[in-house]
């Protein structure tokens, strides 16, 4: 006796394909509509930011005497281009990751990075707002709900927002202040805070400790808040971003401690962004995200894990 669900894989991994194709399309027509400009940056780099836990592949060079890395994100090159005078940049592609590996994680996946000089985090979450709607749209939702993981989600604007503060009070039970202990932090993160946020809403995660600023800017009326923001939507973490940090000094000073705590975790020392860091003086005002499209085509075509939205996986191609 045949599987019904095994003999309509294939048919079923088709059409998510062409849900696939269509989102993309409805992503470029966003950006194109808004007056963005698409980039495509180099795949392969010399220098990447020290951050103590994303991981990507050395690539040596045929001469031997000197190795690239495979890219996590496009950040260093698209705020380059910022600094050279773009000011609606995006880019659509493969970005890498080196041991992430599991239902929602590919070490090779798509990413959307995407950046607007003059603009804060708040703009960025309207664009999210609007790149979901379009998805769904492209997706074939044209309600205002949908439904992934049995559970219906009102994608209705504006999302709920909630500060990091308000997250961990309420499904944590404690306050992390400006500077916790980043062990206990991301345990009850991944444990508890993203577990109990909403899913018959999409929510935006916003104002982020100041230890856990990263490329963020801090607020300028609360030195002890980033703004950073996450988007998740039925349980699925998708987007991250910032009003970036433009001051090159301070930058310097994260990228110095993420590399002496790559250091002490016995990681690969990457060679120093020094170029990206003198790029930094002439960065104007801006905000940057970064979106899975794998990880929004789940939420758009219901599918369980990431290996049945995309064309191949490293296992299989």
């Amino acid at each position: 006796m045949s599987n019904g669900s095994r003999d309509n894989a294939p048919s079923i991994r088709r059409e998510r394909l062409k849900v696939r194709s269509k989102v993309i399309s409805a992503i470029r027509n966003y950006f194109n509509e808004e007056g963005f400009i698409e980039a495509q940056t180099p795949l392969m780099v010399r220098a990447l930011i020290p951050e103590p836990y994303i991981e990507t592949f050395s690539i040596p060079n045929a001469m031997g005497n000197q190795t690239s890395y495979l890219i996590p994100s496009p950040e260093v090159s698209l705020k380059r281009l910022l600094a050279d005078g773009l000011e609606r940049i995006y880019q659509m592609g493969p970005v890498f990751r080196k041991g992430e590996r599991g239902e929602r994680h590919l070490m090779e996946f798509t990413m959307l990075e995407w950046y607007r000089a003059g603009a804060d985090y708040n703009g960025l979450m309207a664009d999210c707002e609007a790149l979901i709607q379009a998805a769904a749209s492209a997706s074939g939702h044209y309600g205002r709900s949908m439904t992934y993981s049995g559970v219906s989600i009102d994608i209705t604007p504006p999302f709920k927002r909630m500060t990091v503060e308000e997250a961990f009070v309420e499904y944590a039970g404690w306050r992390p202040g400006p500077n916790p202990k980043q062990d206990r932090f991301d345990e009850d993160m991944a444990a508890k805070i993203e577990p109990g946020l909403p899913r018959n809403r999409p929510v935006f995660l916003v104002d982020y400790p100041a230890s856990c600023a990263s490329l963020a800017r801090l607020k300028p009326d609360d030195p002890n808040i980033s703004e950073r923001v996450e988007l998740y939507a039925g349980g699925l973490e998708l987007a991250n971003g910032f009003t970036e940090l433009t001051d090159p000094i301070e930058q310097e000073k994260r990228f110095r401690k993420g590399a002496a705590l790559r250091k002490r975790l016995g990681l690969q020392e990457y060679p120093w962004p020094g170029e990206f860091l003198a790029s930094l003086k002439k960065l104007p005002p801006c905000a940057g995200m970064a979106l899975g499209v794998d990880r929004l085509l789940m939420l758009m075509t219901g599918a369980e894990k990431i290996d049945d939205v995309v064309t191949f996986t490293n296992e299989t191609s």
